[in-house]
């Protein structure tokens, strides 16, 4: 993984020495801070550019268009909230998706299987061990915006979301995150209005650089990905990690997010 990976940076494969224990004390920090933590350009700049330039003719003749209107919740409705309430203001994401099946051989799935990585994501989280997803389909994806589309507010399913960003955009395609919106306790319904309406002053905006990996805890904090501008699109890889093996989708849930159950 040296010809991919800035292993002297990131020493991903040198766990429990000083320079990794100060990598994950770092990462940890910064999840405490910020809810996130980046490796900036873990993946060499040359690897990133293979990786766009190999997938790019499959995107483009390939990919499943992921064309939706949803509220923030990617649910039809909030038991308790009326239908017209602003929370459930309808938003639109567009994007193109390539499904595990689709990107097999290449470095995308190479450094999501990547042992070394896998642990260090599970120590940063405090998890004593996560696995690979079984999902032929969902286990790795790769999303790509082109101009005008956008990935818009939403709160994710699962504790926390793991992306390596394959390619920046000319402009826009601006991460923007707005921390702790909500709580197991509170679901902040009328913050999540301000926020929607564009009224929330708490919206932190980040431009990630090629190659960066994100760790970004999303159960309680909204976040969107704002429209790429430009003729070059933003192209990123979604891993999914788990504490329990074997997680798979459901048929139905393979149709709503690509198209095809198998």
């Amino acid at each position: 993984m040296h010809d991919i990976l800035d292993l002297q940076r990131y020493p991903l494969d040198q766990e429990g020495t000083a320079q990794w224990r100060a990598m994950l004390d770092t990462a940890r920090s910064e999840l405490q801070a910020n809810g996130m933590f980046n490796l900036k350009q873990l993946l060499r700049p040359f690897a990133a550019q293979q990786a766009a330039e190999a997938l790019r003719p499959t995107m483009d003749s390939q990919s499943h268009v992921h064309k939706r209107m949803h509220n923030i919740y990617f649910k039809p409705e909030i038991p308790g909230l009326a239908a017209d309430h602003p929370a459930l203001r309808k938003v639109e994401t567009v994007s193109q998706t390539l499904c595990a099946d689709q990107i097999e051989n290449s470095i995308v799935l190479r450094i999501y299987q990547y042992e070394p990585l896998i642990r260090f994501i599970a120590a940063a989280m405090d998890k004593p061990v996560l696995h690979v997803m079984e999902d032929p389909l969902a286990r790795a994806n790769v999303m790509s915006y082109r101009e005008g589309q956008a990935l818009n507010w939403h709160f994710d399913r699962s504790e926390f979301t793991t992306t390596l960003l394959l390619q920046a955009p000319e402009a826009g395609g601006e991460f923007q995150y707005r921390s702790d919106l909500r709580s197991d306790e509170d679901p902040n319904y009328e913050g999540v209005a301000k926020l929607l309406q564009g009224e929330d002053p708490a919206v932190h905006s980040l431009s990630l650089e090629a190659g960066t990996l994100n760790v970004f805890r999303g159960k309680h904090t909204a976040h969107r990905v704002t429209p790429v501008q430009g003729g070059r699109d933003r192209m990123i890889a979604v891993f999914s990690y788990y504490e329990k093996p074997g997680v798979l989708f459901s048929a139905e849930e393979r149709i709503g997010f690509y198209g095809r159950a198998s």
